[in-house]
């Protein structure tokens, strides 16, 4: 009897960690962060599991480089590519590059950063991306009962800083109400010389009542030089008025709050 396939290729950047399916790779952590001077190595684990229960799995390691897009999103590219690549830095034993996992078999995979002695650049960060990849495609079902052929790849984003003092600064350069007049828009970057992250938090003061609204706080990711562009979107159920939108930017220093502030009418 002839039966109709379809193939998928899951790429799973940024990167999840398992897959929860008949054929599936489990891969942690999801990050791994370094440190270490010029010349100097440091070395963590991978750990990639077959969960799969009757598939045996043969997988491969590669590198390659990663950013953020002005929105936020993981863009990648080849390796060695990007001024921040750590990419060349990265090695991993022979043994690891190709291997067989069988049914609910792990292996553990080192992951060694070894900066050259001498640094071609000043930057205190640098990144890289170790994928790794299911060669053999194998039959699965999805949900609906078709037959596809499923290959997965995971993604680790790996972080290399220098034992050199960090410096977190969040900038906020604008605040407006977007064009739909649905969402606010905040401009931010980056300008310190490490990754940062923190938590974002609006909250809408009716200056006619005193009514508060809070909003979801909003999780954002960056690296050193980013400028972020970021859309709020206002409640469906924000009542007509004016109002006085407070954003407030955290990112982990309480010294070093970031704070802006809109007037604007909501129709």
């Amino acid at each position: 009897m002839n039966r109709s396939y379809i193939f998928i290729l899951f790429s799973l950047l940024l990167f999840c960690s398992q897959i929860n399916a008949q054929t599936g790779v489990s891969v942690s952590p999801p990050r791994l962060y370094f440190e270490s001077d010029a010349g100097k190595s440091t070395t963590q684990k991978v750990t990639v599991t077959n969960v799969s229960a009757k598939n045996s799995l043969d997988m491969a390691v590669s590198l390659g480089d990663w950013e953020y897009n002005e929105t936020g999103e993981n863009k990648m590219s080849p390796a060695n590519t990007l001024p921040t690549s750590c990419a060349s830095w990265i090695s991993i034993k022979n043994e690891d590059t190709y291997f067989t996992l069988a049914p609910g078999e792990r292996k553990d995979i080192d992951v060694t950063i070894t900066p050259p002695a001498t640094l071609s650049d000043q930057m205190l960060a640098h990144t890289g991306v170790l994928y790794v990849s299911q060669m053999n495609p194998v039959n699965d079902v999805d949900n609906k009962g078709a037959n596809i052929k499923v290959s997965i790849r995971s993604g680790i984003k790996l972080f290399h800083k220098l034992t050199a003092k960090a410096s977190k600064k969040i900038e906020i350069h604008n605040l407006t109400l977007a064009p739909s007049k649905k969402d606010l828009t905040i401009l931010f970057e980056n300008q310190g010389n490490i990754w940062t992250d923190g938590k974002i938090q609006t909250e809408l003061v009716n200056t006619e009542n005193g009514n508060k609204v809070s909003l979801d706080q909003i999780i954002f990711y960056t690296m050193p030089g980013n400028k972020r562009e970021l859309n709020i979107p206002l409640p469906a159920t924000l009542l007509k008025g004016k109002y006085t939108a407070s954003v407030m930017i955290d990112y982990g220093d309480n010294n070093n709050l970031e704070l802006a502030e809109l007037n604007f009418t909501h129709e």
